[in-house]
């Protein structure tokens, strides 16, 4: 197969046609794993467009609260739309080659919205935060306005360093295999394929590592540290009992997301103590799951949502 060169700066870059995703070879019955991972598809698909539509249609859900659900429930849909389907297609129904472009695209767009879910996780930790530790105070710090500006920041800037750290995979060179061993254009698989230095691409994957799941991680524990301070000190049993209610699905939903994502980039892209198979297998649960059990555990379970989530699709007498 012929490869397209291009130059840059003087030197000659190799840039083949497209890549070969090879993933999950030595595992039995993964095709019963894929029709799963579409149930998994659907589910994610129709329980967070139902969110979105009852926030969007209720001017009463017009909050800051319930925006940060709408932009978690946002980031759930399109991270799900950009890996099932591709994974489907590929491990499926056995076309596994995907063009050059189109790699890359997938690739940041995949990391893009972990990154903004991971954003979305630690700004619902933020409503919880001021609406427990500044009872008083919550209508004038956390408005709509603020909501909005810390959601299009988050989200600038999600999608700006992603953009950055995808564009320096364009100055690789890919002259000998062109087989990624993952469930998709994978960052590290990819940049690993390269012939010439990937040093800075390694040192970014270790930067956006710490910066987009360390970061939002280490905001959501410094935020129920200050909680958990501020309920101790309530006289009442029960309203401490109450304020930590309003927690409990939030701390599901961060143990969904950063436990395995964390375990699996710690132990297996830098200590690589994971076998290769059950790093493919074990991300991609990792990246599939939490936006199908997100609406179920947190959105659909607030009174507000729940109501008019019934209200919605119930048929009329």
């Amino acid at each position: 197969m012929s490869l397209i060169r291009s130059v840059l700066n003087d030197s000659v870059l190799i840039h083949p046609p497209g890549f070969y995703i090879i993933g999950f070879q030595t595992f039995p019955f993964i095709t019963v794993y894929f029709i799963f991972l579409a149930f998994v598809y659907v589910v994610t698909l129709l329980f967070n467009s139902l969110v979105i539509c009852v926030i969007a249609f209720n001017h009463s859900l017009h909050t800051p609260k319930f925006l940060a659900v709408a932009n978690l429930a946002v980031s759930d849909v399109i991270l799900s739309t950009s890996i099932i389907p591709g994974m489907i297609k590929i491990f499926l129904f056995k076309d596994n080659f995907v063009p050059f472009n189109l790699c890359f695209v997938q690739m940041y767009v995949y990391y893009s919205f972990v990154s903004l879910e991971s954003f979305a996780l630690a700004i619902l930790a933020y409503d919880r935060l001021i609406a427990i530790c500044f009872p008083l105070r919550q209508n004038s710090i956390n408005t709509l306005w603020s909501m909005s500006c810390i959601v299009g920041l988050t989200s600038c800037f999600g999608l700006g360093i992603n953009a950055f750290a995808i564009g320096i995979m364009t100055r690789l060179s890919f002259c000998g295999s062109l087989n990624v061993f993952s469930y998709f254009c994978d960052y590290a698989p990819v940049f690993r394929l390269a012939c010439n230095d990937n040093t800075l691409q390694w040192a970014m994957a270790t930067f956006l590592t710490f910066l987009l799941l360390g970061g939002p991680f280490t905001f959501i524990f410094l935020s129920y540290v200050s909680i958990l301070v501020t309920v101790f000190r309530m006289k009442s049993l029960d309203s401490r009992v109450k304020a930590l209610a309003t927690c409990v699905e939030h701390l599901i939903l961060v143990a969904v997301f950063y436990i395995p994502l964390i375990t699996i980039f710690t132990v297996g892209f830098y200590l690589r103590l994971i076998d290769p198979d059950q790093r493919v297998l074990s991300l991609s649960l990792a990246s599939c799951i939490p936006p199908c059990v997100n609406p179920i555990v947190y959105s659909l379970k607030t009174k507000e949502i729940k109501t008019r989530a019934l209200a919605l699709v119930r048929k009329p007498t």
